[in-house]
């Protein structure tokens, strides 16, 4: 069953954008210009080995034929290579290339979403031109120039390129709001995918820098997907960033003894005959107090 708090708009399978009420997207640090030309060095080397091979290939295949159907035939290949290899792995990868995965990015729209086809495709037509037809130049002077790093092809597209590591950090632990965890202790959160999951958490973090208006939108989009992901639904009347508190907190708590479960399967109490290890203390909700929201959607005085 789906709790639907008003104001959403029925979207609830696009919540990976996370935006404030500027336009800003939370958490996402735009790559640095050094890390974006290694990422992009690997994937043109990677283009380049597979133009040779393919030159190979065709002159091989082509003794004894046409010369119009061996050019057209190089034409093709060079135009799958410069142009398909890239935009058919940036779409199956959600953003990445051979290169961003190795240095750890991802392209994903200005609002913060995942790379669409035609964004990919984008990119890649004006690859054509700013990387292969200038030997990069183009695309060396905007990224340089702009202050998200971004090319000529990024701004067709209305993309950027994001880092994805977080350099080591230590994740910052949710609280359990105190008065839902019995409920949280019951629910089931196996659905809850791990795109979700991580919106909901920056969101929660996040909460105290957020404009109240950007708190209200942003909790109904989120609350309304994680809602349509678990069950059974929250408490009527549950704010939205306390619902979401409670779903990451309780999904941490379970990892952390599963997790523990594994490591040590003989510990008297993780073993299958002792249950659960208790849960850790409750922690109190911190930073502004959320609103409280009557039964049509609007925030209460």
């Amino acid at each position: 069953m789906l709790v639907s708090y008003p104001g959403n708009g029925g979207d609830v399978y696009g919540v990976t954008p996370l935006v404030t009420g500027d336009a800003v997207v939370l958490d996402l640090r735009p790559a640095g210009f050094a890390t974006r030309a290694a990422a992009l060095a690997i994937d043109v080397i990677v283009q380049i080995v597979a133009l040779i091979a393919l030159n190979l290939l065709v002159v091989w295949i082509g003794r004894g034929l046409d010369p119009a159907v061996t050019a057209a035939v190089s034409l093709a290949g060079t135009i799958l290579v410069l142009i398909g290899y890239p935009t058919a792995f940036e779409s199956l990868s959600r953003g990445r290339s051979l290169g961003k995965m190795a240095l750890g990015l991802r392209v994903v729209g200005t609002d913060g979403s995942p790379e669409r086809f035609r964004q990919a495709l984008g990119r890649a037509l004006a690859s054509v031109v700013e990387i292969w037809m200038t030997s990069g130049l183009i695309a060396l002077v905007t990224s340089m120039i702009n202050r998200d790093g971004r090319r000529v092809g990024d701004f067709v597209a209305g993309t950027m390129v994001v880092e994805e590591r977080d350099g080591g950090r230590r994740e910052e632990a949710v609280p359990m709001p105190a008065h839902l965890a019995g409920w949280a202790a019951g629910a089931e959160l196996s659905r809850l995918s791990p795109e979700t999951a991580a919106s909901a958490r920056q969101y929660v973090l996040r909460y105290g820098e957020l404009a109240e208006h950007t708190r209200y939108e942003m909790g109904i989009r989120l609350a309304d997907a994680v809602a349509g992901q678990i069950s059974p639904p929250p408490p009527p009347g549950t704010a939205p960033p306390h619902f979401l508190a409670a779903v990451l907190a309780e999904r941490r708590r379970r990892q952390e003894a599963a997790a523990q479960q594994r490591t040590w399967p003989g510990h008297p109490h993780t073993g299958p005959q002792h249950g659960h290890p208790p849960a850790a203390p409750q922690q109190q909700w911190y930073g502004p107090q959320p609103p409280q929201w009557d039964q049509g959607g609007q925030p209460r005085p």
